[in-house]
């Protein structure tokens, strides 16, 4: 399997250290060590203080976002308040208002 999850890589890379178990401790350890760091550094992984951080960013943003869209909604229900319906009392067309007139586009006189 070549493509194997970074747990299975781990514990193979692990068993390949442990292998050699007559070694010194420190040496031992210290190959551990580097086995589990490039496996965290795989995973792509954040401290915490970097997620605390993240989190406050995200929080903050999701109180402007709330407020963006209050602010959206009382500016369309002002606009829809204001906006009258157009009818036909309302519409004066040209022609209609010169009944009587000469052509259309005649000024009175």
């Amino acid at each position: 399997m070549a493509n194997q999850d970074p747990i299975s890589r781990l514990a193979q890379q692990l068993g390949e250290r442990l292998q050699g178990a007559a070694q010194a401790p420190e040496e031992l350890q210290k190959g551990i060590q580097q086995v589990v760091r490039g496996a965290f550094d795989r995973l792509e992984l954040v401290s915490r203080e970097d997620f605390d951080i993240l989190m406050d960013v995200l929080q903050r943003t999701r109180i402007r976002v709330e407020a963006l869209e209050q602010q959206v909604d009382a500016l369309e229900k002002a606009f829809v308040a204001r906006e009258t319906p157009v009818t036909k009392a309302t519409l004066t067309l040209p022609e209609e208002s010169d009944k009587g007139a000469g052509a259309p586009g005649e000024a009175k006189r």
